[in-house]
């Protein structure tokens, strides 16, 4: 039995024309010998408004509760659809991911899989054509309804793939690939035809709505080749998959960038073994992710230490920052929203040197200043200031060459 995954989001589903053209998809997949496993998400919106008239509802919304209000979106998806399907002649059923079922841990809102037992979605291909999943949703060992957090479908799809044996996935989208850069701010950018795990990873780390970040951490742990189509062509996508020498031998495959960042400073800190702990040590235990950390030299046995977080956390953190302050006798706390994040990201970085002095020369020539630098094995990172993002974006963007064919797209 040969099996395909194929996931489609909200824009693919969000009405009957579109589940058409989504139809034809799962078509040509039965034409190609294939028994599609489809993941659906909610028609687009839907999640929005279920999140609303909880709103309405309750002035604390029960986080258990809601997720089994929000997750009827995806079972009017895969019920509507199954229906399509059956109306064409197609031998399909609908299930929901209590059904197959998908465990989860008990972390409403942002539940994460435990565990797939693929045994009966197996018996029911036997039986039929096509099955239709709910994205999204997954269940507790208790049977209480989860979900996955935003983008949770993408991650359905994968987990899927690799309980049934790390088939590909299809993942269908409202673009058709995996660019070099945001298209809406390069109008050179090109899509790849092949980016790695990890560069994706990397990509999506910094905001890169193509894929949800922990369906590619699936992804390369079962080793699930993953295909990033357009649902409204026939045109070849991206392929995310493990990588090899041509792509090592691309110095940069990409250019990402970030908006959603806030820098904090908390100026002349005690210089002293534990401050470090007593600063992040609570930002950890409040669930805020920290990313780039730069600490100054010390004077006079003080020191200033800065970090970024996502701006939606600023408030919390800088309430945090304000008791730190005043436990370790620091001077004062600054902060800054007007900042974002670019990344030159590339797994050929790891057998070239230079990538960082052509990047920082390039953003010198547009007199672009850096704020702060971070590094990873395959990407580097600097923060500037925000008004400068566009032009940043697309000044690396040339100065690595990506407006040109390197064989990888």
């Amino acid at each position: 039995m040969r099996i395909l995954v194929q996931k489609f989001g909200g824009t693919s589903v969000a009405n009957l024309e579109c589940m058409k053209q989504v139809r034809e998809k799962v078509r040509r997949a039965l034409r190609d010998g294939y028994k599609p496993v489809v993941v659906l998400s909610a028609r687009s919106g839907e999640t929005n408004r279920l999140l609303t008239l909880a709103d309405e509802w309750s002035t604390d919304p029960d986080p258990a509760e809601v997720d089994a209000l929000i997750a009827t979106g995806e079972q009017v998806s895969v019920a509507l659809f199954s229906m399509l399907l059956k109306d064409s002649g197609i031998k399909a059923r609908s299930m929901t991911g209590f059904q197959v079922p998908i465990t989860t841990s008990d972390a409403f809102g942002r539940a994460r899989i435990m565990d797939i037992d693929a045994s009966r979605l197996r018996k029911e291909l036997e039986t039929h054509d096509v099955i239709v999943v709910a994205g999204f949703q997954g269940v507790t060992s208790e049977g209480r309804v989860t979900t996955l957090g935003r983008g949770g479908s993408d991650t359905s799809a994968v987990a899927l793939a690799a309980a049934l044996g790390s088939v590909e996935c299809e993942i269908y989208t409202d673009v058709d690939g995996v660019y070099t850069t945001d298209p809406n701010l390069c109008s050179t950018a090109r899509k790849l035809d092949r980016v790695s795990y990890d560069e994706m990873l990397e990509m999506a780390s910094m905001g890169a709505k193509v894929l949800q970040i922990r369906s590619v951490e699936f992804a390369k742990k079962y080793k699930v080749p993953v295909h990033v189509r357009s649902t409204f062509t026939d045109t070849p996508g991206t392929m995310v998959t493990q990588e090899d020498c041509e792509m090592e031998a691309v110095l940069v495959s990409g250019i990402a960038y970030d908006k959603d960042q806030a820098r904090v400073t908390l100026r002349s800190v005690p210089d002293r073994p534990g401050v470090s702990a007593a600063i992040f040590g609570p930002l950890s235990q409040q669930g805020i992710l920290v990313d780039m950390i730069v600490q100054n030299p010390s004077r006079d046995g003080v020191t200033d230490m800065t970090f970024t977080v996502p701006r939606k956390d600023l408030k919390k953190t800088l309430t945090l920052m304000e008791e730190i302050r005043a436990r370790t006798g620091a001077q004062e706390v600054l902060h800054d929203t007007q900042v974002a994040k670019v990344s030159a990201i590339g797994v050929g970085m790891r057998n070239h040197s230079g990538v960082a002095a052509k990047a920082f020369a390039a953003l010198h020539a547009e007199n672009i200043n850096i704020l702060m630098i971070s590094t990873s094995e395959i990407k580097i990172t600097c923060l500037i200031e925000e008004k400068y993002t566009e032009l940043a974006v697309r000044t690396l963007h040339d100065a690595f060459g990506l407006n040109h064919d390197l064989g990888n797209a």
